[in-house]
């Protein structure tokens, strides 16, 4: 929790801010223990706002970190001019920061935007644009500081794996573990290349051993038991799979994906019963999945909860009414 700042610090702070927008000095006596009015605040940010437009970020960005740093105000009728206030100050905030190259205050400010305004398309796109630019920077640093680091060579394979170039990347992979057999989450990498690769039982074999390889150098790794989980599903081994969706949703219990397939499992199993519980946590991770509302409104009615059942199968209705027709749920393929 952030300690509270003193109040005659913090009235040092706002005035410190609004000599740097208007260019006053601020005055050596003893600060009065009145606070600024509202509007003058608004008047302050709308002039770094002012600042920050015309390319003056150096001088606009104090009063904007100062700005954005406030809590947030309850979205009312009565202050919707503030919050497009804020949305103006936090924007111009995380611009100003990037071109300054100041990227923990950029970040901040794109935090608070997405908290905020969380379905803003500017919003969006400009924290994509950014974080991107960043993942860039920091592969271009990497290669640049430890071109001949397994994480070096991991990121190339990551890129190969990303344009469809299965050899390659599988080639990549082979060289870090050729140099340290046990870098944890290679293996699993592989068995992901082999799977890629095409259907064949030789492909789904090599990924099995791959990934079973993996558990052995690093048991908590939840992706592994679900991988081989995904695997036993495929081919109806249902014993098998609820043993491997099992322990991958103890390692993380946030593994929404595990549970999903785990109440799949135990329901094509037969044990309806035993479906309800992870189905029930899968629909409260996932509430706006219709997959996990129908597999659970599946479970409900076998075992006589008729009622509840039919709810479920409302939520499903419902659910599927606002995805997007693109859009791709967590269920199973």
């Amino acid at each position: 929790m952030r300690t509270p700042i003193p109040i005659t610090v913090g009235l040092i702070l706002v005035m410190a801010v609004q000599a740097i927008c208007y260019g006053q000095a601020p005055p050596k006596s003893k600060p009065s223990l009145e606070a600024p009015s509202a509007a003058s605040s608004e008047q302050g940010v709308e002039h770094a706002i002012d600042l920050a437009a015309k390319g003056r970020c150096q001088e606009a960005l104090p009063a904007l970190k100062l700005a954005v740093s406030r809590p947030p105000a309850k979205q009312t009728a009565a202050n919707s001019s503030g919050k497009q206030l804020e949305y103006r100050a936090a924007m111009a905030a995380a611009k100003c920061a990037m071109s300054l190259n100041q990227a923990q205050t950029a970040i901040n400010a794109l935090f608070i935007l997405k908290r905020d305004f969380p379905h803003d398309p500017e919003v969006l796109y400009i924290t994509t644009h950014y974080f991107s630019e960043l993942a860039m920077q920091a592969s271009q640093e990497l290669a640049r500081e430890a071109p001949t680091s397994y994480q070096a060579q991991e990121l190339q394979a990551e890129s190969f794996e990303s344009q469809g170039r299965w050899d390659q990347a599988a080639a990549e992979y082979q060289k870090i573990l050729d140099q340290n057999a046990n870098v944890p989450g290679i293996h699993f990498r592989l068995g992901r290349v082999a799977l890629s690769k095409g259907d064949s039982e030789s492909d789904t074999q090599e990924a099995k051993k791959e990934f079973e390889q993996e558990l052995k150098i690093d048991p908590s790794n939840a992706a592994a038991e679900f991988s081989l989980g995904e695997i036993a599903r495929r081919t109806g081994q249902w014993n098998d799979a609820i043993t491997h969706f099992s322990i991958a949703a103890k390692i993380d219990s946030g593994f929404a994906e595990a549970y999903l397939a785990l109440g799949m499992s135990l329901a094509a199993a037969q044990k309806f019963a035993d479906a309800v519980a992870p189905l029930e946590k899968y629909v409260k991770i996932v509430p706006e999945d219709p997959a996990g509302h129908y597999q659970l409104a599946i479970a409900y009615d076998r075992t006589g909860r008729k009622e509840s059942a039919a709810k479920e199968m409302q939520l499903q209705r419902e659910t599927a009414a606002k995805a997007p027709p693109s859009a791709t749920t967590a269920t199973p393929q």
